[in-house]
């Protein structure tokens, strides 16, 4: 906020500062020189208080969008939290299955590369 803060300052301090310089180089005389100044201290004075009201609502919203954002994220790391169970728990008898699959399919090759053997040294006996 301290930015903020010094960019209204800078805003300010520079629109009083051209204003002056303005009012004061110009050939007016003191009753129109006074009618500007009141002018310009009076657009100068709203240009604050919008700048004021419109940093407000820019803090109110940055308020607003992280709370929403905390909660978005505070559901999403729970749906994903329970997918990944749900998924663990669909998986894990599969996998048992699968393993026992494999472990067939490798005894299967087991025999296979036997008999081969065996009938690969009994040709050439």
């Amino acid at each position: 906020m301290v930015n903020g803060k010094s960019l209204v300052l800078g805003v300010v301090v520079g629109s009083v500062v051209g204003a002056s310089i303005s009012l004061l180089t110009a050939p007016n005389s003191g009753e129109e020189f006074r009618g500007k100044v009141k002018d310009q201290s009076s657009r100068l004075k709203d240009l604050a208080n919008q700048l004021q009201e419109d940093g407000m609502r820019l803090k109110e919203q940055i308020t607003k969008t992280s709370r929403e954002g905390a909660a978005l994220m505070k559901d999403l790391s729970q749906d994903i939290k329970v997918s990944v169970e749900s998924w663990k728990d669909t998986i894990e008898p599969h996998q048992e299955s699968l393993q026992n699959h494999l472990m067939q399919i490798e005894d299967s090759i087991k025999e296979l590369e036997e008999k081969m053997n065996s009938s690969s040294n009994q040709t050439k006996g």
